[in-house]
């Protein structure tokens, strides 16, 4: 399980984006799609279309990580963001989300469900 401290910005990108992408795209897609910085020190969160993939991105002060999981089976609750291309969540929130949580509902979905 991560767990990231309080103080720490979460960015949720909306809409999916390919996985394919590494360091140099998903550092392309916060500061172009979500109109942020990277070096802030914030951390992105990007789903796939499918949402059985997740990649964050996290500027250390240093240089640039990335963290991927791909789920077995089941997909992740991503939340809408409505006209927005970008959520905030609290750490709290996307350690939850990472572990299954639905957020809409608080409580923990079942990974053979799919929606």
């Amino acid at each position: 399980m991560l767990a990231f401290p309080s103080a720490i910005k979460i960015h949720l990108a909306v809409a999916p984006v390919d996985m394919r992408k590494q360091f140099n795209g998903l550092w392309f897609q916060a500061q172009n799609a979500l109109k942020v910085d990277p070096r802030e020190g914030a951390v992105f969160a990007f789903a796939n279309k499918k949402r059985d993939r997740v990649k964050l991105l996290y500027w250390d002060g240093t240089g640039v990580c990335i963290l991927a999981k791909r789920l077995e089976k089941g997909r992740f609750t991503w939340p809408a963001g409505g006209d927005s291309a970008r959520l905030s969540l609290t750490p709290g929130a996307l350690t939850m989300l990472l572990a299954g949580v639905d957020l809409r509902e608080g409580r923990r979905k079942a990974w053979h469900e799919v929606r």
